[in-house]
């Protein structure tokens, strides 16, 4: 028939997709990224961080980490989506569009599967780091390494004596109280009865009044709502900067594949020349 699209000439067992550029991408990307966080973490540009303190970090400070994260993207989806799309075999698609279409696709490919090896990796060290963090001998251990994340401060403020009793379990104490005081940021807050409870926990823990404790849980019921908020503000930071720049990676990813793509088929180096045209004549 006339109206038949024409068929683009394709080797016999040809891939549209050739998986070891690819991979060779994804582990470049990878390796650039993990380096660059790890820099990035260790200087501290990361929103999020173990320290009771990092609730305080200025704007500033979150918006230079969300542009080191920008900046990773670029970096490590460059050079990975180049290399996917210089290291792939050549298409037998006459059609110059269409083999730059397959390029890109190699690029993102390449972002997809970088992605997917960080979030597999990811997920095995939170739950490894669950199992070494939660404390033993309680329920619900993700609430536990929870709260002793965000609001760490106020248990140890909440726990604080000179004289602790040999004979107390302060490992589940400091689980219960952390999951009550995980609910000062709900709708309802924390129910009188566990303000009652953490109140009796801390006469006994301390040996102070009853008032006098329960004026210390209604302080540190406070000042953990607000904890609590500060970290959610930031959670949702966060995940927007983690959004654009995965989406950002993605773009450069398939644009530096296009790229790669044409230094292969013209098999020419990316080498910067000199300024000017000048070259070195062995001087």
């Amino acid at each position: 028939m006339s109206g038949a699209a024409p068929t683009l000439p394709r080797a016999a067992g040809e891939p549209f997709i050739d998986w070891r550029a690819v991979w060779a991408g994804a582990v470049v990307a990878g390796g650039i990224s993990l380096t660059l966080l790890t820099f990035g973490g260790a200087i501290g540009l990361s929103v999020m961080s173990s320290s009771p303190t990092w609730r305080e970090s200025s704007s500033w400070l979150w918006v230079l980490s969300g542009l080191w994260l920008v900046f990773i993207a670029l970096a490590s989806f460059g050079f990975g989506g180049y290399i996917a799309g210089r290291m792939r075999n050549p298409s037998l698609a006459a059609d110059v569009g269409e083999a730059e279409f397959r390029d890109s696709m190699h690029g993102i490919c390449t972002w997809g599967l970088a992605v997917l090896i960080a979030a597999v990796f990811a997920v095995a060290g939170a739950a490894t780091a669950s199992h070494v963090v939660a404390p033993s001998g309680g329920t619900g251990p993700e609430n536990s390494v929870i709260g002793e994340t965000t609001v760490a401060n106020e248990l140890d403020q909440l726990f604080r004596t000179y004289h602790p009793r040999a004979d107390e379990n302060i490992t589940y104490r400091r689980e219960e109280a952390a999951r009550i005081l995980l609910k000062s940021d709900t709708k309802q807050g924390v129910p009188p009865e566990d303000r009652d409870y953490l109140a009796g926990i801390m006469s006994e823990h301390m040996g102070i009044s009853r008032d006098d404790a329960t004026n210390r849980v209604d302080l540190l019921i406070a000042q953990s709502k607000d904890a609590i908020h500060k970290a959610r503000v930031a959670a949702v930071i966060e995940a927007f900067l983690i959004a654009a720049a995965s989406f950002l990676g993605a773009a450069i990813a398939s644009f530096a594949a296009i790229e790669g793509g044409r230094f292969r088929e013209r098999g020419a180096a990316p080498i910067w020349n000199p300024p000017f045209g000048a070259r070195r004549t062995g001087v």
